[in-house]
């Protein structure tokens, strides 16, 4: 039987790294290559003039440097849980990484697009799908993540 390891503090810091690298591929992915949307698309600022692109890249700018943020307290917390002397428990850390991932989808998609209506995935005849298929993909790695973490605990308990 393995020793008794206490996991929770890298399970924390794959949540945050998940949300900050979740916003990261959201701003990066679906505000500049696909240009889908923007922060404030749906917010009165759809993007049909200079003036309104320029509110817009501002309120991207400002979501990016809180996605950046919240990745450097990821990154802290993930270093500070290797100082306490645990090994890397690479699967409950990438577990984590993914639930953090889907919940920054779930939460982002549920507030930002249903609830406040200040964006949507990609507006259109076909809206409310891309706005739940964000919510589905969110899910679905939540459900793989916990599903990873759970699995990895299991694994270091018979090391």
């Amino acid at each position: 039987m393995g020793e008794n390891h206490n996991y929770t503090p890298f399970v924390k810091a794959g949540i945050v790294l998940g949300v900050g690298l979740g916003g990261f591929v959201d701003g990066i992915v679906l505000h500049q290559i696909l240009q889908w949307h923007h922060v404030l698309t749906s917010a009165g600022f759809p993007p049909t003039s200079v003036r309104n692109l320029e509110v817009n890249t501002l309120a991207d700018g400002l979501f990016h440097a809180t996605t950046w943020v919240i990745t450097v307290i990821g990154l802290a917390l993930l270093w500070r849980a290797k100082r306490q002397g645990e090994h890397s428990p690479t699967k409950i850390l990438v577990g984590s990484i993914a639930v953090g991932w889907g919940l920054f989808n779930l939460v982002e998609g549920i507030i930002g697009h249903q609830i406040l209506g200040i964006h949507h995935v990609r507006s259109g005849p076909n809206q409310l799908f891309w706005d739940l298929s964000f919510l589905a993909f969110g899910a679905g790695l939540v459900v793989i993540g916990w599903i990873s973490v759970r699995g990895g605990h299991r694994e270091m308990a018979t090391e």
